[in-house]
């Protein structure tokens, strides 16, 4: 699961009476853009595989140690987030303009209810800037493309793929997508990334997964370690590598928001 809207079905296109994870997601955070149905299913899958929630939490929570190590130790000012979903607390440009006012973020995503509460919501530091790109992450030319028109791809640039590629069912085509991004960026560019995983959870997750696919949409799918980090090849991986996100760089190791969650988190830089 993730907050992040799928590459390629809008929450915003879907009837009222089906559940779409953008707006299940943003439920689960405390969030107020969901219908009565994504609160039936969302209430459903959690009594089903409980930690969800926590995970979700956990993603976000990731977002901003990746984001805030990024600002103010790697030195990034650009950002690029693939599959921005619905705005919630700590997006990536209030977490990266908080450290560097500086910072210029793209986001993008497909559906227009997305970008119209981002337009509403988003807005940047006056000394960096922020944009909306309506496109699709199979897209990625289209991306890259408008993109440009507010970051500098001679520079380097910090690519966001937190829970996007779970929704590209083919592997092979999730690696492209990857892949191509990455090439368009120069040396010094990270990626960033989450994805939920069966490594943690089993049955309990596989169950979960089967249900959301018969019952909402879009349809999701799970990868192993070994199938997460083909997507940094020819990255540097961070330590400490890829981990359930709650871990990555964890704050508090003793606390229990930091216990493992079924979402790996990973960021790699571009040598």
């Amino acid at each position: 699961m993730s907050e992040h809207s799928s590459p390629s079905s809008g929450a915003g296109g879907q009837a009222t009476t089906v559940a779409h994870n953008a707006r299940v997601w943003n439920y689960w955070l405390g969030g107020k853009n969901y219908h009565p149905v994504d609160k039936e299913i969302g209430d459903h899958v959690l009594s089903m595989f409980p930690t969800l929630a926590e995970a979700a939490r956990a993603d976000r929570a990731f977002l901003r140690r990746a984001v805030t190590h990024l600002t103010e130790t790697a030195g990034i000012r650009q950002f690029l987030d693939i599959g921005a979903g619905l705005p919630t607390v700590d997006n990536t440009h209030e977490v990266a303009q908080r450290s560097a006012p500086e910072s210029r973020i793209v986001y993008v995503d497909n559906d227009p209810t997305v970008l119209v509460h981002a337009r509403a919501l988003l807005t940047g530091s006056p000394e960096g800037a922020t944009d909306y790109i309506e496109a699709d992450a199979h897209q990625p030319e289209t991306i890259l493309q408008r993109a440009a028109r507010t970051l500098d791809f001679d520079r380097p640039v910090a690519v966001m793929m937190l829970g996007v590629l779970n929704f590209v069912l083919d592997t092979d085509t999730a690696k492209n997508i990857v892949r191509r991004i990455m090439d368009a960026v120069p040396s010094g560019s990270h990626l960033v990334l989450t994805h939920p995983t069966l490594e943690i959870g089993g049955e309990g997750g596989a169950a979960m997964m089967r249900f959301w696919n018969e019952n909402a949409t879009p349809p999701i799918t799970d990868r192993d370690s070994a199938q997460i980090a083909d997507f940094f090849e020819g990255l540097q991986m961070l330590e400490p590598g890829i981990v359930p996100c709650s871990q990555w760089r964890a704050e508090q190791p003793a606390d229990l928001s930091q216990r493992e969650v079924a979402e790996f988190g990973a960021v790699g830089r571009k040598r």
